[in-house]
């Protein structure tokens, strides 16, 4: 039970620490000449990962909060892509946020994660919306919030950056 409580609450303070940095870079792009690209679809993302954390808890609770024989590779797994995340974080500076906020004329960042990958803080967010509900055995929450994720992401979010980011650098929008 401790376990569980304990990532429970490392994992939500960690949510609330990015929302408010993202609100701080936020107002930072809105005063340097960032440009916030309306989504309709982002509230879905914010129910998806509220429900995740709850989901899991309530999953790994109500199976007996016990950890899964391969829970170390989950851990393992979740701190690895935790590295990857502040490494994508820090490499895109005030320029991170979890909004679409894009600046005209300016080129997409292409270094540190982003240099291999366009979105790696996505791929981030899949890993951990499925490693940290296994680590407790999990396995529902793991698999339904992964594949609403991937839903979201692929169907509406990366086509609305990819976007937003074409017309931000005057190319022609696909």
């Amino acid at each position: 039970m401790a376990a569980l409580v304990a990532t429970f609450a490392i994992v939500a303070v960690q949510r609330v620490a990015e929302l408010r940095v993202a609100k701080r870079h936020q107002a930072w792009a809105l005063q340097n000449g960032g440009r916030l690209i309306e989504e309709p679809h982002y509230w879905m993302f914010f129910v998806l990962h509220t429900g995740w954390l709850f989901a899991w808890l309530a999953e790994a609770w109500l199976r007996g909060p016990a950890l899964a024989t391969l829970w170390p590779a989950y851990v393992g797994a979740f701190v690895l892509a935790g590295f990857v995340r502040y490494w994508a974080i820090t490499s895109l500076g005030e320029r991170w946020n979890t909004k679409i906020i894009v600046f005209d004329g300016l080129a997409p960042v292409r270094r540190g994660p982003y240099r291999f990958l366009n979105h790696p803080n996505y791929l981030v967010v899949a890993v951990e919306l499925a490693c940290v509900p296994l680590i407790f055995d999990a396995w529902i929450t793991a698999a339904a919030c992964s594949v609403l994720n991937a839903a979201l992401l692929l169907g509406l979010r990366i086509p609305a950056e990819m976007k937003a980011m074409a017309e931000a650098a005057g190319a022609p929008t696909p």
